[in-house]
């Protein structure tokens, strides 16, 4: 190899030395800080410092002195996806693109001079693509739940079943009628059964593809594998909830003025439950703040005063999921509604027919793991 063909690979090697290592710190501070995981962190961290010891195999004089950013024509050379980012997970798709590409630019150009410098980033690479793997899982996973919760206009509350036979009957029933969402919410039974059956309600909740909430109690919600947690104003705010739960899981926030609201669009919450909006007969209230409160909601998310989606709830069936839907809210939480099996289905489907007059608003603006405001 001729000297000028020499210069040429260590300018190549310094190039995407620089690129890999920026890729894994862009991937290290999303782990680190948008995920909360120690885990993914560690391993970003060691890949980093695994190829600053790989390149301490050349001489870092030599490196720096083969730059030449003036003359390089590939400085002016860019597309427009590259000058913006729709979201954080594009982010994380550019940083493990970008690594990927450099580690291999690594390999096949440090053949040419350094047969073991080469096996080592081999190596570093390799070790990437299953980091990278489990990074992309815990973000595709997110976002999936987001999508979920935003398309979702039917989401049934359901007690504890005496057995696990009855447990996975009833929700096969629900999802066979429609229903995109089941919280289980139960305060009777003891934390052994609760995680029992929220276990179980996980994995079959998982073979149908809809959402699997557990009220109040994040902890089981975590051990059982469940999709999110729901609390109300008077448990675990919020934000200290998403500490327990991560940025994987869900939370939700029950809202009963539109105070609440406003406060719950400030915090990590993921979507709301807004009511009670008519007499139900699993809870008694006081107060009901109706479908005056869900056309206040309405109006705040039309005007992108608040993007979280809400459901009304309270005593809400078929013969009155009308009134929802004229206030503007096209998702309801219903539990007397869907508790007698005869006639679920008809039911269930009345009720979609009608909430599905009323469009969507889709734009994930904070409902992911890429948008939390604090985040």
């Amino acid at each position: 190899m001729t000297h000028a063909e020499s210069r040429t690979v260590l300018r190549i090697l310094d190039a995407n030395a620089n690129r890999a290592g920026e890729g894994l710190r862009t991937l290290e501070e999303f782990a680190r800080f948008i995920l909360d995981d120690h885990d993914l962190t560690d391993c970003l961290k060691t890949h980093r410092h695994d190829l600053a010891i790989a390149m301490g195999r050349w001489n870092r004089l030599q490196l720096i002195e083969s730059r030449d950013t003036p003359g390089d024509v590939g400085t002016g050379v860019t597309t427009a996806s590259e000058q913006s980012r729709a979201d954080l997970s594009e982010v994380v798709a550019a940083a493990t693109t970008r690594t990927q590409q450099a580690l291999r630019c690594l390999e096949e150009y440090g053949k040419t001079t350094d047969p073991e410098f080469a096996a080592s980033i081999e190596s570093i690479r390799y070790q990437c693509y299953a980091t990278f793997r489990d990074l992309e899982l815990r973000v595709a996973s997110v976002n999936d739940r987001s999508r979920k919760i935003r398309e979702a206009r039917l989401y049934a509350l359901i007690a504890c079943e005496p057995d696990a036979e009855r447990l996975e009957a009833r929700m096969d029933e629900l999802v066979d009628a429609g229903v995109d969402v089941i919280q289980l919410r139960d305060s009777s039974v003891d934390d052994r059964t609760l995680y029992q059956q929220a276990s179980l309600g996980a994995v079959i909740a998982k073979r149908h593809g809809i959402l699997w909430i557990i009220n109040d109690r994040a902890d089981i919600a975590v051990a059982a594998g469940a999709d999110g947690v729901h609390v109300g104003q008077e448990e675990v705010p919020v934000d200290a909830v998403r500490r327990v739960v991560g940025r994987d899981r869900l939370v939700g926030l029950s809202t009963h003025d539109i105070e609440q609201v406003r406060e719950a669009a400030r915090t990590t919450a993921d979507y709301i439950g807004c009511g009670p909006t008519f007499p139900g007969q699993t809870k008694s209230f006081d107060h009901f703040p109706g479908c005056e409160f869900l056309k206040q909601v309405s109006e705040e998310e039309r005007t992108g005063d608040h993007n979280l989606p809400a459901f009304a709830i309270g005593g809400i069936g078929l013969e009155n999921v009308e009134k929802v839907a004229q206030s503007g809210i096209g998702r309801v939480a219903v539990t007397g509604a869907l508790a007698s099996h005869e006639g679920l289905h008809q039911t269930a489907l009345g009720i979609r027919e009608i909430l599905e007059r009323v469009p969507l608003r889709m734009t994930p603006d904070s409902g992911d793991v890429c948008s939390h405001p604090d985040g």
